[in-house]
């Protein structure tokens, strides 16, 4: 398990994490996804132990994560912009890791770079962006690794190479029980494979939940009143995030139980009344512009 325990990280006068306290369990796929600033890319450098934190500490299975080899043995970091050693080739960087990962699995990495169609003798600043960070995350497979730190794991990938990795994913956690850790900007990736979202906004976490619980208790529902008086009595019974209005039908965003929210607004003879499944984008918007992340205000 990764425990954070109120972590905060300054700048100078700006606060990039403010007060963090997370559990990552194993074997999940956790989420992390967050407005631009949020603090996303200084979290994970501090869960890599690149980053000390200002206060607070972060625990990956008991042991604290800066300046520990123990610990950082125990993940492989995929930062958002890709670092390797000057001049190399793929089988340079695999020599690397393994003298550093035990588990390193240098059998699986060779027929990795062959499906991946890489070469093993290129070197790898005549890579595209693509290409270098398919190399990453296979380098970070391969290691052997408990859990995996991606930074924006699908930015620059083609549809077909985002399926493949999803996939060994999938098999790794299966089988040896990886626990893939995934920042990114990219809502409709983390939903087709996260178990666990956290939200930040502005350094903080405005919320931790595993998905489905997620979805489970903010819905949108579609409805025509009969009446303005009833459509006031009802939205006044609910917790709305968000009230849309076009002509006579009404679209209102709502956080609480389904059968609660449908009992209360059919009490009130609504004319037409369904509910509709949010997506985790909208789930994103809605809690967001709760606390003032108004996407009203960027649009001209």
């Amino acid at each position: 398990m990764i425990e954070t325990s109120e972590i905060s990280k300054s700048f100078g006068n700006i606060k990039a994490v403010d007060n963090i306290s997370l559990s990552i369990k194993e074997g999940n796929v956790f989420g992390l996804i967050g407005t631009n600033g949020a603090g996303k890319s200084t979290f994970m450098r501090m869960l890599a132990g690149i980053l000390r934190p200002d206060k607070g500490s972060v625990l990956i299975d008991g042991i604290p994560v800066y300046e520990s080899e123990e610990a950082k043995r125990k993940f492989f970091y995929i930062s958002d912009e890709q670092f390797f050693l000057l001049n190399a080739t793929p089988k340079d960087m695999g020599n690397f890791y393994k003298n550093f990962f035990p588990e390193f699995d240098e059998k699986k990495y060779m027929d990795c770079m062959e499906k991946f169609s890489l070469d093993n003798r290129r070197k790898i600043n005549t890579f595209s962006k693509g290409m270098k960070k398919q190399l990453s995350i296979l380098l970070g497979i391969c290691s052997g690794t408990k859990y995996i730190f991606c930074d924006e794991t699908f930015d620059g990938l083609d549809p077909v190479m985002r399926q493949g990795i999803k996939s060994m994913f999938a098999k790794e956690m299966e089988e040896r029980g990886l626990t893939p850790i995934i920042a990114s900007h990219n809502l409709r990736e983390l939903e087709d494979i996260c178990d666990h979202v956290g939200l930040l906004h502005k350094g903080g976490v405005l919320l931790s939940k595993d998905l489905e619980e997620m979805k489970c208790n903010i819905f949108k529902v579609q409805c025509v009143f009969q009446d303005s008086i009833m459509e006031y009595e009802t939205v006044t019974k609910l917790d709305i995030l968000k009230n849309e209005r076009r002509g006579s039908l009404v679209t209102l965003t709502i956080r609480g139980e389904r059968e609660e929210i449908m009992n209360k607004i059919q009490s009130a003879n609504p004319v037409f009344s369904e509910i509709l499944p949010l997506s985790l984008e909208e789930i994103f918007i809605s809690e967001t512009e709760v606390v003032g992340y108004d996407i009203k205000k960027l649009i001209f």
